[in-house]
């Protein structure tokens, strides 16, 4: 019984840290949120959230994007700065400057970006510091 209520409690707290703009919805200015976000209608400005970023296919977002992962289907204009993952659908559309983690792009999507990746030259480093010398007599690949 106490447990039904608990897990009331926890969906009802999931379902309230997302937030929707719907399709036909146009938001001029800057957007702060600490939950997730569906983007079906239009943003002109500067959002920033800890969540996750959904732009769902009649989605756009003109402006600076900081958050940690995006998952995109429609169109990006601007500047995109994310911790974590940009994942790109074949309809998605990104133009500008992007900075991220990683990278997931399916066939026929349009990514005309300056980008950059966060961690990549430590790794780099890493592996060719790690790397043994050869030693005399060994072949290497």
């Amino acid at each position: 019984m106490f447990s039904d209520n608990k897990k009331d409690r926890q969906n009802a707290e999931l379902i309230s840290s997302q937030n929707i703009i719907s399709n036909g919805t146009k938001i001029v200015g800057d957007l702060i949120s600490e939950g997730d976000l569906r983007i079906d209608g239009t943003i002109e400005g500067n959002l920033k959230t800890p969540g996750k970023v959904v732009v769902g296919k009649s989605g756009m977002i003109k402006g600076t994007l900081n958050g940690t992962d995006a998952h995109f289907e429609g169109k990006f204009s601007g500047k995109l700065n994310l911790s974590g993952t940009l994942t790109l659908k074949s309809s998605a559309h990104v133009e500008g400057e992007v900075v991220l983690g990683k990278l997931e792009v399916e066939p026929g999507a349009t990514f005309n970006v300056t980008c950059t990746m966060k961690g990549a030259v430590k790794e780099i480093h890493s592996k060719n510091e790690r790397k043994e010398p050869s030693k005399p007599g060994q072949e290497t690949a």
